[in-house]
């Protein structure tokens, strides 16, 4: 079943959230392709599928993480979708830990209690970042340091999509201590849309 999903939304992805073409990147860099998963992770199954294999990993992979949690926006539905997956998986097996949410501000909050993370915090508690789309690394980093700086221990980095840019060494840079996973290369995107006939 995991199977099916991951192929499932690796072709919602190719489909949704990929263009070929002449781009420039918000770094200043040339792209001969434009990847937004949002328009993926936003889509009513898109969202349930990759909530649900981000999950999967995370039971795998860092089964003591209480939370999950990302740098807005990117991050947003992944973040939530992750943590409905985990109660939904509770449902039906009470022995699995619910895995709450989340979200590092871009700046901190100047009014009220003027935090940084909005959601789940628990000092010392074991936590998994993730992202939808890691080029740099840059957004990944900022969530890791703030979220680290709150007093809580980030175990795990997961990133839905890698575009293989040099964002995996500095991440792992950044937290040696949390092994970094991707459920797709931009590459494994690039070839979907391909075979799919969507090239344009």
């Amino acid at each position: 079943m995991a199977n099916d999903n991951r192929t499932d939304l690796l072709n919602l992805i190719a489909t949704l959230s990929f263009r070929l073409g002449d781009f420039t990147l918000a770094s200043g860099k040339k792209s001969d392709y434009y990847i937004d998963c949002r328009t993926t992770t936003l889509h009513a199954e898109g969202g349930r599928l990759s909530g649900l294999l981000m999950y999967d990993l995370i039971r795998e992979r860092f089964p003591q993480a209480e939370a999950v949690g990302g740098l807005t926006m990117g991050a947003d539905p992944l973040v939530s979708n992750t943590a409905s997956a985990s109660a939904w998986h509770h449902l039906h097996h009470k022995r699995d830990q619910l895995v709450h949410g989340f979200l590092v501000r871009k700046a901190e909050k100047l009014h009220g209690t003027g935090r940084r993370l909005e959601g789940f915090h628990k000092i010392g508690a074991h936590v998994v970042i993730v992202d939808d789309v890691c080029t740099t690394g840059g957004s990944t980093i900022t969530a890791i340091e703030a979220t680290q700086e709150s007093g809580m221990n980030v175990v795990g980095v997961l990133c839905l999509v890698d575009r293989e840019q040099g964002g995996r060494a500095n991440i792992e840079e950044a937290a040696p201590h949390a092994p970094f996973y991707s459920l797709f290369t931009a590459n494994d995107v690039r070839a979907a849309h391909v075979a799919m006939g969507q090239n344009k």
